[in-house]
This record gives C-alpha cells, sequence and structure tokens, in this order.
C-alpha cells in the first residue's frame, strides 16, 4: 500500500527523488545488458499504465530495474558540512535536486538524439526509389518526438546556468511551470505509442536495412563521462518518454519540501504540480488497465491476474520458476537459454486448470521428500560476499567515473551469489495440488507472498470455472504470450537496483504495535513484522497472542535490525491451539492470517527524532503503530550513563568491583533464565523481546530491586534475551574494549592457524579481568544455546550475528573517519565482527585459569 499522508499526497524524500534522477533513464549504458534491455521492452500489447505518484507502478519499475547509474554530478562542495543552519542546510538540498535534474535531463536529451539521428536519413531516402520507409511509416514511428526533445533542450538551457550560479536569491519555479504546461506533447506521444512500436516492429520485419538502424542506436554518455557511446534498441529508446512522464511529479514534490512558503518559486511549483497530477491522471483514465492474452476455448478473453518467480522444488532440488495466473489456470514456466540475438522465450513445466487446483489441509497433505535446509551460517555467508562487492562495484565506479571491465565482472560475480540467495533462502512451504494427478510444492521466504498466492487463486476459484485441457498448440501460443504478458520482468535481488549508493535503511527499526480493530468475532489475536533484505523478506519480531478479543492493545516496541530494507510489512493472525492443524511440510500449526498489508520506508519520515504514527489497512482491519530509525553510525554512540550506581552504561569493572562479583549480577541472573526455560525457544536471541518489557527490567536492575527474581520468572523470555543484549550494548565501551579493536580484526586476517591462535588468544588475555571473565562466561552460554539448534534454530553463526556487533565495535573516533556508505559499514565493520566472535564460539572450551597460565607463542601490538 502507498505510504500514508495527512495531507493526502504520497511522501517522498528529497535523496529518494535524487536516486531516481540519477538513475533514471540509463540503461543505454549498460555494457552488458543491451539484449536485455531489448528483451524487456519486447512490444507489449497494452499501454503500460502511467503512475501518478512518486513511486513507480509494478509493470514500469520492473522495466526501470534494469537501469544502470549515471555520473553523479553532485560537487563536493554541495555536501552538508556541520553547523549550519537550517536555511542553509534547505539551499543545499535544493541544489542537490536540482543537480540530479541536470544530470538525468542530460542523459534522456542524449537518448532522444539518439533516436532522432537515423530519422533525417530515413526521411532523405523515403523520396528515392529505394526508400527504406515510407515518409507515412517515419511520421508514425517518430511522432512527437522531435516536439519532446525541444522541449526538454530548452528547459535543461534554462536550467544550466542558474543551477551552476546558485544562491537564496535563485528562482527557478518559472521553468518547471513551463515544462508541466507542455505536457500536453506527452498525451499524443502516449496514444500513438502502441502504433508507434507496431510500426517500427513490422518495417524491421520487412526491410533489414531498417532492422539493421532500429537494433543499434548509439547513446552518447555524459559530457564529463569519458565513457564510449553505447549500443540501444529503438524499442527502448521509443520507451523513455512514457517512463520519463511517470516522473514528472517527483522532483516537484521534493522542491517543495525544501522551498520556504514564502519564497518565491513556491506558488510557481504548487501549480506545476498540480498541472502535473492533474495531466497524470486524465491520461490514466484512457488506459485500459485489463491485460488480455489468448481466448480460452469458450472464446472469453483470458487474463494474465499475477505473475512473479517463485522457488520450486522439484526432484528433490530447486528450480527458480516464472508462474503464472490466468484467469483460468496456473501456469509454470521457466526462460528458455537463448543463443546471441535471438528472443528469450519461456518453456513451460506444467499448468494447472483453477477449476481441478486445490490447496491440501494440513492434516490431508503428505511429507515431503527430505529437504536439506541451507545452514543459516552459509546464507550469512553469503549475504557478507554480495555486501562486499556491492562496496567493491561502487569503489570501482567511483575510481573509473563510470562503468569498466573490472565493474562488469564485479556485477556477474555478485548477480551469481544474488541467484543463489534467491534459490536457497526461502523456507516457507507452499503446496498446490491438481485433484487429477500430481502435487507441486515450492518454497517462499514470506508468509505475506504465500498468502497473496493463496488468496489470488481462491478468489478466481469462487467463479463458475470449468475444467479445460489445453492442445499442444494451445498450450505453446499461451506460453509464448507469457513474455509479453508478464507484469515481472526481473528476479527480486538487489543487483537490478544498481544505484550510485545502495537503496534502503541500514541501522535499527524502533517500532511500536499499538491496536487493532475492525475484527468481526473474539478471536486469540497476533502480528509479526517482515521486513525486506538483499532482495527478499524475513520475518523480524512477533507480539504476544492477545486472547479473546475483537480489539487486542498490544502496545509493545520492537527494535529491528535493517540490512537495506525499504518496507515493512504487518500481517496480522488468529492463533490456532488445535494440535491437530500440524503442517506436516514444517511441523507447525497453522494460523490463520486475518489480514496483512505494507508500508515504504520514508527515511525522512522515520529518521526524525519524533515518533511517527502511523495506520496501515488490512481487510477491513486497521492496525495503528508508530515507529522511528536510528542509523547504524547513531547506533555505534555508546553514551555513558550519569547515575553510576546502576549498572547500565556503566563501565564492567566498577560494576563488578560494586557487586564484589566477576562477572556482573545482570550477566548472571540473564543467562540463568534463558538457560533455565529459553534454550529451546525457537529464535532466541534472534526474535526481538518486547521494549516496554526490556525497559521495565533495565530499569529494575538499575534500581537494584528487590523483586528483580521475581521479575524474572514471570517476564517473556524474548525480554530477558534482549535486556542482555541491550546492557551488553549500552556499556560505554565494547566488551572487547576499543584499544584492541583492530588488533582483534586483523588477528582474524592472519592466514597461519597457530600464528592466529596465538594472536587471539594473546588479545584475550590482554583483556582486563572483568572483561574476559564475562566474555568467557557468556561465550560458554552461547555454546549450550547452539546445542539446541535443531530446536531452537540458533547456530554458533547465528548467535555471531547477533552479538558479534555488539561485543566488538570500532571506537566512536574511529567511527567517524568512516566515509564510507552504510552498506559499506555493514560490509567490512560487521562481518569481520561477526567472523571474530564465530572463532571464539568454533573453538574448544577456554578457560580463565589456563589462558593466563598460557606460555606466550606469538605476540602483537595492542
Amino acid at each position: 500500500m502507498e505510504p500514508i499522508s495527512h495531507q493526502g499526497t504520497p511522501r517522498l524524500s528529497w535523496i529518494d527523488t535524487l536516486y531516481s534522477n540519477f538513475n533514471y533513464g540509463t540503461d543505454g549504458y549498460d555494457a552488458e545488458g543491451n539484449e536485455e534491455h531489448k528483451i524487456s521492452r519486447e512490444g507489449s500489447e497494452t499501454m503500460p499504465y502511467i503512475d501518478e505518484s512518486p513511486t513507480m507502478s509494478p509493470q514500469l519499475s520492473a522495466r526501470s530495474q534494469d537501469s544502470v547509474d549515471g555520473v553523479s554530478p553532485t560537487p563536493t562542495e554541495v555536501l552538508l558540512p556541520g553547523g549550519e543552519s537550517e536555511s542553509d542546510k534547505g539551499l543545499l538540498m535544493r541544489q542537490l535536486v536540482l543537480s540530479g535534474v541536470l544530470a538525468s535531463e542530460e542523459i534522456y536529451i542524449n537518448q532522444l538524439e539518439a533516436l532522432l539521428l537515423p530519422m533525417k536519413p530515413l526521411k532523405a531516402t523515403a523520396s528515392t526509389s529505394q526508400p527504406v520507409l515510407t515518409l507515412q511509416q517515419i511520421n508514425d514511428i517518430f511522432y512527437k518526438i522531435e516536439d519532446i526533445y525541444q522541449m526538454h533542450k530548452d528547459f535543461y538551457d534554462k536550467l544550466c546556468p542558474i543551477v551552476q550560479q546558485f544562491d537564496n536569491t535563485t528562482t527557478v519555479g518559472h521553468l518547471f511551470q513551463k515544462l508541466a504546461s507542455q505536457l500536453g506533447v506527452y498525451k499524443a506521444f502516449v496514444d500513438n505509442y502502441k502504433f508507434a512500436l507496431e510500426t517500427a516492429e513490422k518495417c524491421g520485419q520487412s526491410n533489414i536495412h531498417f532492422f539493421k538502424i532500429s537494433e543499434d542506436l548509439k547513446v552518447k554518455g555524459p559530457k564529463e563521462s569519458k565513457e564510449q557511446p553505447r549500443s540501444v534498441t529503438m524499442e527502448a529508446l521509443l520507451y523513455k518518454p512514457i517512463d520519463r512522464v511517470t516522473r514528472s511529479t517527483l522532483v516537484l514534490h521534493d522542491l517543495l519540501k525544501h522551498t520556504p512558503t514564502d519564497h518565491p518559486d513556491y506558488p510557481l511549483l504548487q501549480d506545476a504540480l498540480r498541472i502535473s497530477q492533474n495531466f497524470l491522471s486524465n491520461i490514466n483514465e484512457d488506459i485500459d488497465p485489463r491485460r488480455t492474452a489468448v481466448t480460452t476455448p469458450k472464446g472469453d478473453p483470458r487474463q494474465l491476474l499475477k505473475d512473479g518467480f517463485l522457488v520450486e522444488l522439484s526432484e528433490n532440488s530447486r528450480k527458480l520458476r516464472h508462474l503464472f495466473l490466468f484467469t483460468d489456470l496456473l501456469l509454470c514456466a521457466k526462460l528458455k537459454k537463448t543463443t546471441v540475438g535471438k528472443h528469450q522465450q519461456y518453456d513451460c513445466k506444467w499448468y494447472i486448470p483453477l477449476a481441478d487446483l486445490v490447496f491440501p489441509s494440513p492434516e490431508e497433505s503428505e511429507p515431503i521428500p527430505q529437504l536439506h535446509a541451507t545452514p543459516d551460517h552459509e546464507i550469512e555467508e553469503m549475504k557478507a560476499k554480495i555486501s562486499v562487492l556491492k562496496s567493491e562495484i561502487q569503489k570501482e565506479k567511483k575510481s573509473n567515473k563510470g562503468s569498466s571491465r573490472a565493474t562488469e565482472r564485479l556485477k556477474k560475480k555478485m548477480f551469481e551469489y544474488e541467484s543463489w540467495l534467491l534459490l536457497y533462502s526461502p523456507t516457507i512451504p507452499f503446496r498446490i495440488h491438481n485433484k487429477n494427478g500430481k502435487s507441486y510444492f515450492f518454497l517462499l521466504s514470506s508468509d505475506y507472498e504465500r498468502s497473496e498466492w493463496r488468496e489470488a487463486i481462491q478468489k478466481l476459484q469462487k467463479k463458475d470455472l470449468q475444467a479445460l485441457a489445453l492442445s499442444p498448440f494451445e498450450l505453446q501460443m499461451l506460453t509464448a504470450s507469457c513474455f509479453k504478458l508478464r507484469t515481472v520482468h526481473n528476479v527480486p535481488i538487489i543487483s537490478h537496483k544498481d544505484d550510485d549508493e545502495s537503496p534502503g535503511l541500514y541501522g535499527f527499526l524502533h517500532i511500536i504495535i499499538k491496536s487493532a480493530k475492525g475484527f468481526t468475532h473474539s478471536s486469540n489475536l497476533y502480528c509479526t513484522l517482515e521486513m525486506d533484505s538483499f532482495g527478499y523478506f524475513v520475518s523480524k519480531a512477533k507480539t504476544r497472542v492477545f486472547r479473546d478479543t475483537t480489539e487486542p492493545e498490544w502496545n509493545e516496541e520492537f527494535e529491528i535490525e535493517l540490512e537495506g530494507s525499504q518496507c515493512l510489512r504487518i500481517l496480522c493472525y488468529e492463533k490456532c491451539f488445535d494440535k491437530s492443524k500440524l503442517n506436516k511440510d514444517n511441523n507447525e500449526i497453522v494460523d490463520k492470517i486475518m489480514g496483512k498489508g505494507q508500508i515504504q520506508l520514508d527515511p525522512q519520515v522515520v529518521q526524525s527524532k519524533n515518533w511517527h504514527d502511523d495506520v496501515i489497512e488490512m481487510n477491513g482491519i486497521k492496525v495503528e503503530f508508530s515507529m522511528k530509525f536510528s542509523s547504524r553510525d547513531m547506533s555505534l554512540k555508546r553514551t555513558p550513563s550519569k547515575k553510576q550506581t546502576g549498572v547500565f552504561g556503566v563501565k564492567i569493572s566498577v560494576v563488578t568491583k560494586r557487586e564484589r562479583s566477576k562477572v556482573p549480577y545482570i550477566v548472571r541472573q540473564c543467562i540463568e533464565e534463558v538457560e533455565k526455560r529459553g534454550i529451546e525457544e525457537v529464535g532466541i536471541y534472534r526474535i526481538s523481546g518486547v521494549a516496554t518489557d526490556i525497559q521495565t527490567l533495565k530499569a529494575a536492575f538499575d534500581a537494584n530491586s528487590k523483586d528483580i527474581l521475581m521479575m524474572l520468572s514471570d517476564m517473556d523470555i524474548n525480554a530477558i534475551a534482549g535486556t542482555l543484549k541491550l546492557y551488553f550494548r549500552e556499556l560505554p565501551e565494547p566488551l572487547l574494549t576499543d584499544r584492541l579493536y583492530l588488533a582483534f580484526i586483523e588477528g582474524m586476517a592472519l592466514s597461519d592457524p597457530a600464528a592466529k591462535e596465538n594472536c587471539m588468544m594473546h588479545l584475550l588475555r590482554s583483556l582486563p579481568d572483568p572483561n574476559l571473565m564475562t566474555f568467557l562466561f557468556l561465550l560458554h552460554h552461547l555454546k549450550k544455546v547452539a546445542e539446541n539448534e535443531p530446536v531452537n534454530k540458533m547456530s554458533l553463526h547465528n548467535l555471531a550475528t547477533v552479538f558479534g556487533p555488539t561485543l566488538l565495535r570500532p571506537s566512536e573516533v574511529e567511527s567517524k573517519g568512516h566515509t564510507n556508505l552504510a552498506s559499506d559499514i555493514w560490509s567490512h565493520d560487521v562481518m569481520a565482527q561477526v567472523q571474530v566472535l564465530l572463532y571464539y564460539l568454533q573453538h574448544p572450551p577456554i578457560s580463565f585459569a589456563d589462558l593466563k597460565r598460557s606460555t606466550l607463542y606469538y605476540s602483537t601490538d595492542v
């Protein structure tokens, strides 16, 4: 669903717009993607929907994912230095947005020039005895392109000098107002677009000269780029104005955000935005949203209603499939491997008429063949490799000012890694059955996705469907139509969203699930939260079950770590306590989804210091929640407690000396409680505890409450685990100390096992005794938790991923020197921190006494 805005318009951050403009329309510069771009524009039989919102429509966003970065025009002098006034920062933000507009316009103009380049020679030959095309055909194909080019060229020529001499008195509103007033030319182009494509395709089939011209148009790179012109198809370039018109409101939204209401530009930009929105609304009324394929045997139109990539478990191996849901059948296909120059095609693997499709109930389903789940540590290691490659690609592009062979090699390797992750990360079973025969089994990453497919199929099955059988010819025709009808063009991996800066948020999302309304009968209700990560969704948190109510009031706060996340999903369930409803696919009781919804995370909204209240609607149910975001940079900061009589934020040596203990009381009590009743809890230390419960425990430990043991015994075990993690996170310095941070990282980099062993043991001996004793105590506990991995699903690698970045972090001084992106910080620092803790977790038991007695074979400066 669209983000909810109190003003009634979708929210959009300035940096989102900047990314969109840097990335917009640059797929002509992809060194290895020319064939892909030709394929993704394969003549659509219907007009694409023109998106009125700042985000792209499903059809168009899929197409634009093929894009590769343009050269960032942002000069270093416009970066925001510290200590500036709000007005200065607003001015710089406007300049950043306008710099992005210039870069985008330059690329777009180059594409239009490349499209127009063959028009004059084609017209010249039209009056000869051997014309390539007739004059009418030329006019049909290039209809209104010259007008669109001139319109944007004039806009660019006038905006460029203004941005170069930008100050507080600069006005640009009149330029955007004029551009908006000329949008009518796009209406004429859109109306002719389908006919232009059909004409170009027919001319290419009948004339080899025109075919060669249309398959190899040269697009220049930006002026400051040293790139050679890139080869792009005419079909891809004809799509550019369609893509462009969907973005006409993007920049206006952000310019208005950063333009004071008393600025002369403000009313002009408001007027331009009004014109643009009205234009998009009117143009959408003329577009038929139906996507008709071939007719059914009865003569009714068969429409494609949903498609997407899923992982099928076939012959005990995972296969990536493209699933197509038509009005009367479900078709499973895969892309054929084709030779260079050949159009890609789908190969049908199987289909099921919806009249014959059934979802077996948990008690009816037969156990699936043994599925070898991919170990969690392999999944995490692959994520780390992808993050490192992402960072290397960014550095390579910056050093070479654009694309290079090295960049293409890295991108190819990242695509391989992401494809592996796409195949081997899903674990949620989704089974469908043909009542006349075979069952088919898919694995999904998200319960939300599974619910969407099930609901879409069941909605169609409510209609009067009849059994059918396609002849080989009908099946061939239907499969061939899938390529043109598909709405999802690319597999959901982040390499198709290659921006100058990694999209999404890195850090922590604080979210309070408050209450829900709209239930028709009393139920046992709870919510789960899913976040996207590395192109797919992962379940991150779960509220407690609110029993026998129509208006649950959870008021539970969660802290969720984000890895380039852009979207939050909330699912509301009715809890089932009937153990007979056990799903044989994964041995879990099946709970009923009462509603589901999603919201885009707008960095500008969630990164404010104040909580942002919102409501998400799902099937008549409204869930109220609040959220705010803290970046990974902010999470590195450790603020010592002003109250030294407590335990949180107080040096560990001070606490142990006061308590006359070797290990802080809070650590011992939390670990004892987890080992007593949480050792078999699924996702212990990974599933977030309720933040309010954690804060209650924190206050009790700080106050040295006499009731602390009673509170621990009554408290949810995930809250106790969360309290332990919070204690280590709020230490004034990490448990393994600031002083030794680089030495731990360098020790892990040693290749000789003996040298590494001596170095890593020497570093432990170098820790202050309270830190070392506490670390060894925690280490023993985490190994104990991992021994129950078959039940709690927490491997050593999972535990290292949870605790590594908390126990071992760069000092705040070192983190200030970090010039990398948030994704770089994740890929380098966090990966190294996880590996250090994993080394000790995989090491044979380490005794404090033996460690202190050990002879030092190897030393390092610390």
